[in-house]
């Protein structure tokens, strides 16, 4: 649970800055105490003084901390638009565009009211190991006090919001497998369902409090600081499991498809690695020096995963394009996810380098071997990076970041504690399973009430029109 990672260093910190803050008000009161006599009143007024300090302390910290954590939230939300809709919608044909962008708006949507009603009760809710329970649905109980299990320093609803913005982005990524060919009808029914099936279960395990994999005292304790399993995992296997469902798409490979825009995705992939601070150092749940680690991890990551599938590609091609730098930096992003608040910055090079070559390999080579048509590679970089990512975070946390499991006891597995692997892949085969089980199972039930695809008319025309009635652009000139 992400909200324990930082309570070591953040208790020590907290101490620190009263110790200071007390010292500061004796100082400021030295003068008129030096005249008050060595007596009971002294003491109660100087008792009175550190009482003062201490409040105004826990209240800075809890502003700070606010401030922060609404700040995440607005990053998190950056990230889905327009940044992975400018993502997505670049990939695609242009007459697919807006029919791609629609489809991450309407997770803004969708899923806001849907966590509202009751998907963030069934995953933060008192519940089992798998799942919460009803406590929390309507946001019952969810007000300005902090929730102590998960950040005791910030309101609920602030806690509330900005695990929102998770799992907005999350059925959003999935997108990018059918893209230009699926029904916006039945997107947003599955959407729906893959919200309760996967996605709430699955955070209820790794971050909700008695969840099975909850590092803090789950069952199989798996380091998930951001969502590697939870986010990327689930999204990019269920990602996979869709495209092969529906199938390809019309002339797919035998007709290349090209993005229309590159410039539109190289616009986005930015905004994705900017709005991924909030994303991974955001998960610190403060203001505090373990969201400063995350911080500098995440980039990191980002940038050697780019350098890392470009050089794989210069290499193989003879030159390095910008798609696939781009697709580096979120590869690396993806993977550095669950390690962000476990790694040092050294690690996180490595980490990130590695994703970069191996998502490259998925996209490049594995996806030609087996010849499914996943659009937008969601599972090349976020499944398999998701899953590399996670597994990764096992071999190189370390306590010295974030001493999850208590001071002076390793963390991963270059620290010594070899059975964190165990852990790691506990948690991976948990997330493939729910996510290829529960995805068929959507998809099936979907399929059956009002159908999948659109029909090969609609998909020759494009989804703009056929789904929305509108035209991305208007080349017609006055």
């Amino acid at each position: 649970m992400r909200c324990m990672f930082n309570l070591v260093s953040g208790k020590r910190l907290r101490a620190f800055r009263v110790v200071a803050m007390v010292a500061g008000g004796l100082s400021a009161a030295g003068v008129a105490m030096a005249q008050v006599p060595v007596t009971a009143d002294r003491l109660a007024a100087l008792e009175k003084i550190a009482a003062a300090n201490t409040a105004a302390a826990a209240a800075a910290q809890s502003a700070g901390d606010n401030a922060w954590m609404l700040t995440s939230a607005a990053l998190v939300l950056m990230m889905s638009g327009p940044g992975l809709a400018l993502f997505y919608g670049g990939l695609v044909r242009k007459k697919n565009i807006l029919g791609t962008m629609m489809q991450t708006f309407a997770m803004m949507a969708v899923i806001t009211v849907l966590w509202a009603l009751v998907t963030y009760s069934l995953a933060f809710g008192t519940g089992n190991a798998f799942i919460g329970g009803l406590h929390n649905v309507f946001l019952r109980g969810v007000g300005l006090t902090p929730i102590a299990a998960y950040a005791p320093t910030i309101p609920g609803q602030t806690f509330m919001i900005y695990q929102l913005m998770f799992a907005i982005i999350t059925p959003a990524l999935i997108t990018g497998a059918f893209a230009e060919r699926m029904k916006f009808s039945a997107m947003l029914v599955f959407m729906v369902l893959w919200a309760f099936v996967v996605y709430s279960p699955m955070a209820h395990m790794v971050w909700g409090v008695g969840g099975f994999l909850n590092a803090g005292g789950g069952r199989f304790p798996c380091l998930d600081f951001a969502g590697g399993t939870v986010v990327h995992v689930t999204s990019g296997v269920s990602a996979l499991v869709t495209a092969l469902y529906l199938g390809k798409r019309l002339g797919y490979p035998q007709k290349q498809v090209m993005p229309h825009s590159v410039v539109l995705s190289f616009i986005g992939a930015c905004l994705l690695w900017v709005g991924w601070f909030g994303f991974n150092a955001g998960s610190a749940l403060g203001a505090s020096g373990l969201a400063t680690s995350a911080f500098v991890a995440t980039h990191f990551g980002a940038a050697a995963a780019a350098i890392g599938w470009a050089a794989a590609e210069w290499i193989r091609n003879g030159k390095p394009s910008v798609l696939g730098g781009i697709s580096g930096a979120v590869a690396g992003l993806v993977a550095i996810t669950p390690a962000s608040g476990f790694v040092t910055p050294m690690s996180a090079l490595w980490i990130g380098l590695i994703a970069g070559v191996f998502c490259f390999f998925m996209v490049v080579k594995v996806k030609n071997i087996f010849g499914y048509d996943d659009s937008l590679d969601a599972f090349g970089v976020h499944g398999a990076g998701g899953t590399l990512g996670a597994v990764l975070t096992g071999l190189f946390a370390n306590s010295v970041i974030n001493p999850i499991f208590g001071a002076g006891k390793a963390t991963g597995f270059l620290e010594g504690n070899h059975g964190q692997l165990v852990n790691q892949l506990v948690g991976v085969a948990v997330a493939w399973t729910l996510s290829i089980v529960g995805t068929l199972l959507i998809l099936f039930v979907v399929d059956k009430l009002i159908g999948l695809r659109v029909s090969e008319a609609d998909e020759r025309e494009g989804l703009d029109i056929s789904q929305h009635g509108e035209e991305g652009y208007d080349w017609n000139e006055a």
